[in-house]
């Protein structure tokens, strides 16, 4: 849309508030907030929800695998032949035997309900979701009969526990006797307490050598599941079908879709309502530049004729009133962009800020799964919230425009 000078210049002077026009120049810059808002808040709401997303993702693969292979009756004796075979098949970055057992945990009369988890040794300093999240202790003095696990903050919380203290481990399956079964008790020093920034895996997990779980579990050398990480996780269940038909009926396995087909099916769900409730804003805001623009026209219809009589076209009018329709709208977007971008850059101290002002809890890590309010914005998501804000802004100055430049000056003038 190529316009000329004095095209540009009335554009300019319509966009100023002249004498009488306060109340259009209002409504205006109501169009350019409303725009503005519906942008930012478009940003703000996808950007933390792919943040929510990728968070979750990326702390329970981290933590779980794209997949699990496990044994039936919770046992795999022959678990390092499915490992070799797991790391032997194409696409398979690491094959990780572990344990896993909820049971309980007690410390100066304090219980709770943990999940007590072994690995070898050299798969805990590795593992990137715990070895980048210890918070006290270290990793390093967690060995094999060592009698030295690592736990949760929130767990640690719960318990009163700290670094060297020294938490009991309560195993149903102990020794039996003509009274029953005898539940094993084992005291273990915490050598380490890691925040993931999952709220359940915090409030419940306990790392130990699979050694030790072996014993504590009295599992004798049987592993209970192998973790497997791939190059793609969206193809784990290509990459893994060779596997399954090695491993044969003694196993199965389970992939992260599998595992969280529910809590990931419900979050696109939620994103794509979330995204067709807000666009509701910016098209609410698109309607206030139409009614602004059609004010506009019938203020300066007198303005219109007289240019149309000194040789303005019709073109020329209506690529006037588009052109300040239009620069509403780039202007309501630049200033959505910005305000969405400085919330998410203090996102966490805006979250502060509300409950202080509030006094309410906004972000409860046991309802919301993680510690902090996540956010990752999508440069692909911005530039089609930003396209999208500027064509139905564009798209409402068409009849304004239209009505402008079907102007009569005959008749606008004939009592002149």
């Amino acid at each position: 849309m190529i316009l000329s000078r004095y095209e540009r210049m009335i554009a300019r002077r319509y966009l100023l508030p002249g004498k009488g026009e306060a109340f259009i120049f209002l409504v205006a810059s109501i169009s350019l907030v409303a725009v503005m808002l519906g942008v930012a808040a478009l940003v703000i709401v996808m950007s933390v929800m792919n943040g929510f997303r990728a968070e979750l993702f990326d702390k329970i693969v981290g933590l779980n695998g794209h997949a699990v292979i496990q044994g039936v009756g919770g046992r795999l004796p022959d678990w390092r032949e499915i490992v070799a075979e797991a790391r032997a098949t194409p696409g398979v970055t690491s094959a990780v035997p572990l344990i896993e057992q909820p049971l309980a945990a007690t410390f100066n009369g304090r219980a709770e309900a943990v999940l007590v988890r072994g690995m070898r040794v050299a798969d805990i300093r590795t593992n990137s979701a715990i070895r980048s999240k210890v918070l006290m202790g270290g990793l390093d003095s967690i060995t094999a009969g060592s009698k030295r696990i690592a736990i949760g903050s929130r767990l640690a919380e719960a318990l009163g526990a700290q670094v060297g203290s020294e938490i009991a481990l309560f195993s149903p399956q102990g020794q039996s006797t003509p009274f029953g079964t005898v539940p094993r008790i084992i005291s273990y020093t915490v050598g380490a307490i890691f925040e993931i920034g999952v709220y359940d895996y915090d409030k419940s997990y306990i790392v130990m050598p699979i050694e030790d779980a072996q014993t504590l579990l009295l599992m004798g050398d049987a592993a209970g599941m192998v973790e497997i990480q791939t190059v793609d996780p969206d193809r784990v269940g290509e990459i893994l079908g060779p596997l399954g038909d090695k491993i044969g009926g003694g196993a199965v396995i389970q992939d992260w879709r599998t595992m969280n087909a529910q809590l990931f099916e419900a979050l696109a769900v939620e994103r794509v309502a979330m995204f067709t409730v807000l666009s509701i804003i910016i098209l609410v805001a698109v309607f206030n530049i139409l009614s602004s623009l059609i004010m506009l026209v019938r203020a300066k219809t007198r303005d219109i004729a007289i240019l149309r009589t000194m040789g303005a076209s019709r073109s020329g009018l209506m690529r006037i009133f588009m052109l300040v329709g239009t620069i509403i709208g780039a202007l309501g977007t630049l200033a959505g962009l910005a305000l969405g971008f400085a919330f998410l850059f203090y996102r966490q101290g805006v979250v502060h800020f509300v409950e202080l002002v509030t006094g309410q809890s906004l972000w409860d890590p046991s309802i919301r799964y993680l510690t902090e309010l996540p956010s990752k914005p999508d440069p692909v998501e911005i530039v089609v919230i930003a396209a999208m804000a500027l064509i139905f802004s564009f798209l409402a100055t068409l009849y304004p425009a239209w009505k402008a430049a079907s102007t009569d000056p005959v008749q606008v003038l004939r009592y002149e």
